[in-house]
């Protein structure tokens, strides 16, 4: 090859990268502006990250009220901090991360107790959340786990100790961040989604290939709410399911020996409760470490100092058992408490009882699918126990 071929091929090597890199930028640009539920949360600050949040909801959000700005708070990221902040400064913090098809505004009120006691508390909003439930057609777990680990990064450069906290599928996400990285002091489980009742749980990524909706959209069930989805696509089922697996094989591995407080309740329509209260008294060694179990004393239960049982019958409230979400929530809570702006008459009920509770009908309180002749049940979507919770909580991270 001659001089002047030699530097005309490098300089066809050069234009072609050249041309690639400006393409691939291109292709980039217009996928990011097909899917602005994406948030590259690298490098920000937690101020940044939800300011970038904020603006995405306001322009992309399916608004359920005339109350736009309530909404985009309550969807979006949200710190607390200690009312009287120590001396010393703020030592310990928490980030909490919200379950699939819900919202930051999951730990409202847990996220209140946690300051009082004197952490600096954060949320995240999970890519493909907050807006409208399509959002969630092509999100993909990476997409969690890459926010959750910017944020927990973050956190770990304004305090001395960080823990984690976690709602169902955000539990499953927790629980594998925790493994991988040991300086994770403690861990706060809700409903922690480690294992599905169901047995087909593992055909949903399969089904989100050529059936994208489980439900349609145009059943007439209700898409979303103020704070949260009502249902979600396929593929979000999907990514529950391999974060699922991924808890699993984490806890398969070795017991986690950090103080875990973590709450079940034995109706959970969603979960394989068994399978949790064993893995706590298996796998979760720390002496220190609480489980509140809500319903009947369980079959296996042996670690009686560590795990404590609360009767999810409560007739004074009209409430026949425990849900999934509902232990999140004060009864004072102002959407979803015993006086709250939101009913979830969607509750598994026939079409006349879910009429009926529409339309202001005297109702109980359950878990999905849960039904007893004469009466009419809404989910339940507050704890009673909440105080009470929240002092057993208090004891497993106090020093």
């Amino acid at each position: 090859m001659t001089y002047q071929q030699n530097v005309h091929a490098k300089n066809k090597g050069v234009y072609g990268k050249k041309l690639f890199i400006t393409i691939a930028t291109m292709l980039l640009t217009f996928c990011m502006a097909l899917h602005p539920h994406v948030v590259n949360a690298s490098s920000l600050s937690f101020s940044d990250y939800q300011k970038n949040v904020q603006a995405q909801l306001r322009q992309n959000r399916q608004f359920q009220s005339a109350d736009k700005e309530a909404e985009v708070i309550w969807n979006s990221p949200q710190e607390w901090q200690p009312k009287v902040p120590p001396v010393d400064g703020i030592k310990k913090g928490i980030l909490l991360v919200h379950g699939l098809g819900d919202s930051p505004f999951s730990f409202t009120d847990v996220a209140q107790k946690l300051a009082d006691e004197g952490f600096l508390v954060r949320t995240v909003l999970l890519p493909g959340h907050g807006t409208r439930p399509e959002d969630l057609l092509d999100v993909k777990l990476e997409d969690w786990r890459k926010i959750l680990e910017t944020q927990a990064q973050t956190l770990k450069n304004d305090v001395d100790e960080v823990y984690l906290g976690g709602f169902s599928t955000g539990a499953n996400l927790v629980i594998e961040y925790a493994y991988a990285h040991p300086e994770v002091a403690g861990l706060m489980l809700f409903s922690p989604g480690f294992r599905s009742d169901s047995w087909f749980d593992f055909l949903a990524p399969v089904l989100a290939w050529f059936k994208p909706w489980i439900l349609s959209p145009e059943s007439g069930r209700p898409l979303q709410n103020n704070v949260r989805y009502l249902t979600a696509p396929t593929n979000g089922f999907a990514q529950y399911y391999y974060s699922s697996k991924a808890a699993q094989k984490v806890l398969k591995r070795k017991p986690y020996n950090k103080p875990v407080f973590m709450v079940v309740t034995q109706h959970d329509s969603v979960l394989d409760t068994g399978y949790l209260l064993d893995i706590f008294q298996r796998r979760f060694t720390n002496p220190k470490s609480r489980l509140i179990w809500y319903g009947n004393a369980p079959e296996g239960l042996t670690d009686t100092a560590r795990v404590f049982v609360k009767t999810d019958y409560l007739p004074a409230f009209k409430i026949s058992q425990f849900s999934h979400m509902g232990m999140l929530f004060s009864p004072e809570n102002k959407i979803y408490g015993v006086e709250g702006s939101l009913r979830f008459c969607w509750n598994g009920q026939t079409t006349e009882a879910t009429e009926q509770c529409k339309n202001g009908a005297p109702i109980w309180y359950s878990a999905w699918g849960y039904r007893e002749e004469g009466k009419v049940h809404a989910r339940l979507t507050f704890n009673p126990y909440f105080q009470w919770q929240s002092s057993i909580m208090q004891g497993v991270f106090e020093d």
